[in-house]
């Protein structure tokens, strides 16, 4: 036994050092914050916490998929099927505003697993460690993909906090000379999770006036962008930015899309990366030893998805009616806002967010998920102290029925009863 932890001591010294910086998942802390309790019998569970979408997957998408199992008989290709990439190129023009002339299939598209391991990968393939002290960039609160992917690149995280007194825009000013010198990569989140909010056309074209000033690469996360909730007002997309400001060569830009959200096919993953050709060149190069092929079932199903808006429409529908009916019930009782975009609330409570949470599986048998454990402390403060992420991903039913538990607990703070 010695000799085994021995020996195991040494391999683990001789591994990646990022590994040992990583924080435990949110939901590996969630579990543990739940340990020991047990929520009332007589109240069906509810689960907000994790963002993962409950709507009805169209069949269209199925029967594509039962249809292309054969495929799977063939190795698919790094680049995916042509007619992919064509109907996603169709989908970016229409959806962001884009010309023809400025994106092609074959030069600016790369369809990936979804955009969970596209996020982790880049990072991998962009950072050189070999600089001293690279610097990755990200919103506070975040994805923590993002955490991780520059950790494991061999990078140093820095977090910009996303506050209400900003509108929960990150806060580039509050970034150093310094910092920016050092940045190889900035991850921004648009709508953001799991605040909602939009980054505007001037603050992408700042952002992108600082990566030509000091030499970085921008990757936005855009897999919340079609769920929003005016339909007359869809969020702008880093590309759709560039285009406007004449940068039609998506210079440094680089954005990541999913079909979980959109279509509600989380377990089919599906996305792609669209943006600068060369790190999309760059990128392609890294994914054919990396190994991370698109089954060809999957690309069936993922054109036939990307080429229809109905079942896009129709969701976004469902989505506004869960916020209304939601918000007409904690909106007298809590700091709670409407979002832009996404389908998370970012409610502030009146005691500690874990000890809210707590309260409300203990008592409510409802699993929220703190917003402390989507935020790291910087400048600080954390700006997920004190506040919850409730993911409206459940039927509408239960989304109310949650809805008024919350209420009902948030009133038993104030009378104590």
């Amino acid at each position: 036994m010695a000799y085994t932890s021995g020996f195991t001591e040494k391999i683990i010294k001789k591994m990646n050092p990022g590994l040992a910086s990583l924080q435990p998942y949110p939901f590996e802390k969630l579990a543990r914050l739940k340990q020991g309790l047990s929520p009332p019998a007589n109240k069906s569970a509810i689960d907000l916490s994790i963002g993962e979408p409950k709507h009805k997957t169209p069949d269209f998408i199925l029967d594509e998929i039962k249809a292309h199992l054969p495929s799977t008989a063939a190795y698919p290709k790094t680049r995916g099927q042509e007619k992919l990439r064509e109907a996603i190129t169709r989908w970016l023009c229409k959806r962001f505003r884009l010309t023809e002339n400025s994106i092609h299939p074959d030069k600016h598209i790369l369809p990936v697993n979804g955009t969970r391991e596209a996020l982790f990968a880049f990072a991998q393939c962009i950072v050189d460690h070999r600089k001293s002290r690279p610097v990755v960039i990200s919103p506070n609160p975040f994805y923590q993909i993002y955490e991780g992917a520059a950790l494991l690149a061999g990078a140093h995280p820095v977090f910009v906090n996303c506050t209400a007194e900003n509108n929960f825009i990150p806060d580039f000013s509050s970034v150093t000379a310094d910092t920016w010198n050092d940045c190889q990569l900035i991850y921004i989140c648009t709508p953001g999770n799991p605040t909602g909010a939009v980054l505007d056309h001037v603050t992408l074209a700042k952002l992108m006036d600082l990566a030509d000033k000091y030499d970085f690469i921008i990757a936005s996360d855009e897999c919340y962008s079609e769920i929003y909730l005016d339909e007359d007002h869809p969020p702008i997309g880093l590309l759709q930015a560039a285009a406007e400001a004449g940068r039609d060569d998506y210079r440094r830009c680089i954005v990541f899309h999913s079909l979980s959200k959109r279509s509600n096919v989380p377990g089919l993953r599906s996305g792609f990366v669209a943006g600068d050709q060369e790190l999309i060149e760059s990128f392609f190069k890294y994914r054919t030893y990396h190994g991370c092929v698109m089954p060809g079932f999957t690309q069936a199903a993922s054109i036939a998805a990307w080429q229809d808006e109905i079942h896009v429409i129709q969701n976004r529908k469902l989505y506004r009616e869960k916020f209304a009916a939601v918000l007409e019930i904690l909106a007298p009782v809590m700091n709670v806002y409407r979002p832009e975009a996404g389908f998370y609330l970012w409610p502030e409570v009146p005691i500690s967010d874990q000890t809210f949470t707590q309260q409300l599986f203990s008592k409510q048998n409802i699993t929220v998920l703190p917003g402390s454990f989507l935020s790291r402390t910087a400048n600080g403060i954390n700006p997920g102290n004190n506040r919850l992420r409730i993911a409206l991903v459940a039927s509408p039913e239960e989304c109310v029925e949650a809805a008024v538990r919350i209420r009902d607990q948030i009133h038993t703070l104030s009378t104590g009863n």
